[in-house]
């Protein structure tokens, strides 16, 4: 019954009460644990090939957008030599312990507590922007914030990558994967799935995009260049 009531009050003071980007402290502490029940263990093998998909490179220096756990970090940082650069933001300090416990092995990988939907400035450039199924939790208002951020801290023809679900039509998902949709996602999630977000990036600068599309091409992975 605490629990529950726990919940509640969590979800009455969130800062975007329609999303479920924003977690309860259980769910943060499992979230790792809950995500590969829920996907019944496809999401392990899967965000390993699309990170390694990023083609990175030895000397990258990458931000982590909403960076979590710090499970995705780990496996970037595999591809990275001692020059090379990940900095994960969020603003959980559930996320902040485990990411420090994750990721002590790699001296070049560190967390910082910040919010990615206000506007904010660190005092370098990135090679490569990352950001996994974080932006369609927010209002599209906050999610060009997001994307002015991702813009502003990245190198000319830098990268910016987008990990989330795809553009679709929800009315033509098989009934159960619509009901599974519909169970699951916020309200913001269906109308990000309407946007072009093609044309959305290229009014903030970017270009030449590539996309790769995974789980019956309702999720993809969208990688934009920023122009110089």
């Amino acid at each position: 019954m605490q629990l529950v009531m726990d919940m509640k009050l969590q979800k009455k003071y969130r800062l975007y009460p329609d999303s479920r980007v924003e977690l309860t402290s259980f769910a943060e502490k499992y979230y790792d644990i809950h995500l590969d029940i829920a996907s019944f263990g496809l999401y392990k093998p899967f965000i390993k090939k699309v990170i390694k998909s990023m083609n990175i490179q030895p000397e990258d220096k990458i931000i982590d957008f909403g960076c979590g756990t710090g499970r995705n970090a780990c496996l970037m940082a595999k591809y990275l030599n001692s020059n090379g650069v990940i900095i994960g933001l969020d603003i959980s300090e559930m996320m902040h312990r485990q990411f420090e416990k994750k990721c002590k092995k790699f001296p070049y990988i560190n967390f910082f507590k910040k919010r990615i939907d206000q506007p904010f400035i660190l005092n370098e450039k990135f090679d490569r922007v990352f950001i996994s199924f974080v932006i369609h939790g927010f209002p599209h208002e906050v999610r060009s914030i997001v994307i002015q951020n991702a813009c502003n801290h990245l190198i000319p023809g830098g990268t910016f990558h987008i990990l989330d679900f795809a553009e679709f039509d929800m009315d033509k998902m098989p009934v159960l994967h619509r009901y599974i949709f519909k169970r699951i996602e916020c309200k913001y999630a269906f109308d990000f799935i309407k946007r072009d977000w093609k044309a959305i990036l290229q009014e903030y600068g970017f270009g030449t995009f590539t996309e790769q599309f995974f789980f019956r091409k309702y999720v993809r992975l969208l990688t934009a260049l920023k122009n110089g």
